[in-house]
């Protein structure tokens, strides 16, 4: 077969084996300016891509010859640049979670709207413009960065294995479309992953919205989230725009995700399929492009099993999964970290210090760091703040922190009865109090530990923060 010319040649090829899905999506990209070549098996949509070779591929994954992640690896091999747009039947949305961790740049479930398909091919052509011109012997553009530079322009210090995964992970997906999802414990820098996806994408240029879902009253986050007009609801003054629509050509970090309030994973949920936003109180909904990247302290599956969050959300948002491992799990990183950290804060507060000492390294390496890169950030602040320069030695370092790096006293006896804690007494008070008498106890047990109450209660630590601040402020 002849190949195309450049003037005639399709921009997108649509394989879609149901006759009146192909005419209906191919008068739609049609009507929108777009040169559409069409294939309804999977042998037939290679010799039309081989022909063409198009930039956007919109491919089916259920074909009635050939499985559709067979035919992307294909298209893959015989084209990197080239944008795959996955698409699959609801109850199918694990296949298309695979796709996008074979390479896919965006999927579509059945049945989406017009907006939503429009939106997915035009992001799809305006990332598809090959990205080295200088090449001439026909190799491929690379789809990410070396880790190196995405390790050094997105603030991320470390040398580890694990870190290293990380960087190669971003360098892969930051110029796609999939959903980020960042897991790891509190401290160990997710919210700086999501900036490192965001600052390596084509949307760097762009704005980067972080919106922490466990620091805002639930009757509020929808509001934050999606905005709302005037006179909407008491105290709406004025209107106000959401962080979704303020993140258009973007990129939306939605930290804490698994706090969000069942009803309002329903609209993100909807969001995420339409690619629209509707303020509380107005009337008709608003188009944005956002790449959304969250993360969680929690594990999102098991939040799933519980209940707490929705699975259907789930699947859409947990597509390429990046964990970011504890401190204590990273060896030398926290060396590098803390000396990056010292020569910083040294240079902020005008102190002269030349490095760590062997005994402080030594101490350091061997310590928990509960708090993770957010801890060890705030001893040097403290060391730096607190002495005049020189070789950080460990009585440098805040009291008690040496403490941490002993040997585990041996297990204390086991804790008391719930009876032992007056639970009894909580019969018959109103929930709120019973509530707040049981995160009170929970606090005493544990020496006011917010963490540590946060994880014998399964609630987020910022859940606690939030009840505390509210108490006070009520009392005051």
């Amino acid at each position: 077969m002849k190949p195309a010319t450049p003037l005639s040649r399709p921009s997108v090829l649509l394989v879609e084996d149901t006759l009146s899905l192909q005419m209906v999506y191919r008068s739609i990209l049609a009507t929108a300016g777009h040169r559409v070549a069409v294939a309804g098996t999977a042998e037939e949509g290679l010799q039309q891509f081989r022909a063409h070779r198009p930039m956007v591929v919109l491919l089916d994954l259920i074909l009635p010859d050939r499985d559709g992640l067979e035919v992307m690896r294909d298209i893959q091999a015989i084209q990197p640049e080239t944008r795959v747009i996955a698409i699959t039947a609801n109850g199918s949305v694990s296949r298309a979670v695979e796709a996008m961790r074979a390479g896919a740049h965006d999927f579509l479930v059945k049945p989406f709207d017009e907006g939503r398909f429009l939106s997915a091919v035009q992001n799809a052509l305006a990332e598809a413009t090959p990205r080295d011109t200088g090449k001439t012997d026909g190799q491929a553009a690379t789809r990410g960065r070396d880790p190196a530079e995405i390790a050094e322009s997105s603030g991320f210090i470390g040398s580890s294995d694990a870190m290293k995964r990380i960087h190669m992970t971003i360098g892969s997906v930051a110029r796609s479309m999939a959903t980020v999802f960042i897991t790891g414990e509190s401290g160990t820098g997710k919210e700086l992953c999501a900036l490192a996806v965001h600052a390596n994408s084509n949307r760097a240029n762009g704005p980067f919205i972080a919106l922490n879902c466990g620091a805002i009253p639930q009757d509020l986050l929808e509001s934050e989230v999606f905005g709302h007009m005037k006179g909407s609801f008491t105290g709406a003054i004025s209107d106000k725009q959401g962080a979704a629509q303020a993140a258009d050509g973007g990129t939306l970090f939605l930290d804490e995700i698994c706090e969000m309030a069942p009803a309002l994973q329903t609209k993100l949920l909807r969001f995420l399929q339409t690619s629209t936003v509707q303020p509380v109180g107005a009337t008709r909904p608003r188009k944005v492009n956002v790449r959304i990247v969250c993360a969680t302290n929690r594990d999102p599956l098991d939040a799933v099993r519980r209940g707490h969050f929705r699975e259907d959300l789930y699947y859409r948002l947990y597509v390429v999964p990046i964990h970011m491992p504890p401190l204590r799990e990273r060896g030398q990183d926290i060396i590098e970290i803390a000396e990056a950290a010292l020569a910083r804060f040294a240079q902020e507060e005008g102190r002269e210090f030349h490095g760590l000492d062997p005994a402080t390294r030594a101490l350091m390496l061997s310590l928990p760091w509960p708090g993770n890169v957010r801890q060890l950030l705030n001893v040097m602040r403290n060391v730096v703040v607190l002495n005049q320069g020189g070789w950080v030695t460990p009585d440098m370092l805040p009291p008690g922190l040496a403490e941490e790096g002993r040997p585990a006293e041996p297990p204390s006896p086991p804790m008391a009865a719930p009876d032992a804690l007056g639970t009894d007494s909580l019969l018959g008070l109103p929930l709120a109090e019973a509530e707040r008498r049981l995160i009170e106890a929970t606090l005493a047990m544990h020496g006011g530990s917010i963490p540590k109450a946060a994880r014998v209660l399964d609630v987020s630590p910022s859940t606690l923060y939030r009840k505390i601040e509210a108490w006070n402020a009520k009392a005051s």
